[in-house]
């Protein structure tokens, strides 16, 4: 038996308690979003940017039903009803638009409610980790990655494709241009400046991502929101990911691209250092 405690519908439970149905259309039609923020020792990071972004995706899929000013207390509940108050951990919400009486591709009327669930997992700090290894695939997800939606699938197939070749990440690419990978940005040193595909439609505005670029402006490291290709991409001296669970990744190799770095490189090491003060 799982003695997990989560918070479902309003209420904290045991997670063998939690009953969704199948009528749900986060089920039958991955019609929902999701948020995942990071606490080091009980304490969340950079919280209210998760929660502009989490606000930003429900109102693009016009879905009501979450107070996100909630968000907070509930996390702060959930840490200590599992005895995580003190620890690392990974604070995981989901919100779908609920279950209505039929399967229909239409919204169902505004009386069905919101299905909200919330988790918390131990996440220990785990840096340094081991330099990434890539593989470079086409970008075949839909057009607007842009939403931190349950629809994962696509995502799912290529860090599996990618896991295959001997890596343990995607990098994506449209038309030769880097987007990011299934879980994480991506970004290079390319003479000399750190450039990231900007916002877009194309990609997930990562909160790590957005906290390296306030690290290089701080730092007067030269960084662009600017996008590259994979032919930009071989005169990179360096190349690195992030994301939430990863922090500031560097990266390897590129498998399918014969690249390859020292790693980490220089800039690479000066914002993980960056990183690890703003976390303490």
């Amino acid at each position: 038996m799982n003695e997990q405690t989560v918070y479902f519908n309003g209420r904290f439970c045991p997670l063998d308690q939690v009953r969704i149905s199948p009528l749900d259309r986060g089920f039958l039609f991955a019609d929902g979003v999701y948020e995942v923020v990071r606490a080091y020792g009980g304490k969340w990071f950079r919280l209210s940017d998760h929660a502009a972004r989490l606000e930003r995706s429900l109102a693009a899929l016009e879905l009501a039903g979450f107070d996100v000013a909630g968000l907070e207390g509930a996390g702060n509940e959930l840490l200590k009803l599992n005895g995580l108050d003190r620890a690392d951990a990974l604070l995981y919400w989901q919100i779908t638009r609920g279950a209505a009486d039929f399967r229909a591709h239409a919204y169902p009327d505004a009386s069905v409610a919101a299905t909200v669930f919330g988790m918390v997992n131990r996440l220990p700090h785990r840096r340094p980790e081991e330099p990434a290894v890539v593989a470079a695939l086409e970008d075949r997800r839909w057009s607007r990655c842009d939403i931190k939606s349950v629809a994962l699938l696509g995502n799912v197939l290529s860090f599996n494709e990618a896991r295959s070749q001997g890596a343990v990440e995607a990098l994506f690419q449209r038309g030769g241009t880097v987007t990011e990978g299934a879980s994480v940005n991506v970004a290079a040193v390319i003479d000399g400046t750190v450039r990231t595909h900007p916002e877009s439609e194309y990609i997930l505005s990562g909160i790590s991502r957005k906290v390296a670029l306030e690290i290089c402006r701080e730092d007067d490291i030269p960084c662009r929101e600017e996008a590259f290709s994979l032919a930009e991409l071989r005169r990179a001296s360096e190349a690195f990911l992030t994301g939430t669970t990863h922090e500031i990744w560097p990266v390897r190799a590129v498998i399918g691209e014969a690249l390859e770095w020292p790693a980490p490189g220089p800039v690479t090491r000066r914002l993980m250092a960056r990183f690890s003060e703003l976390i303490r």
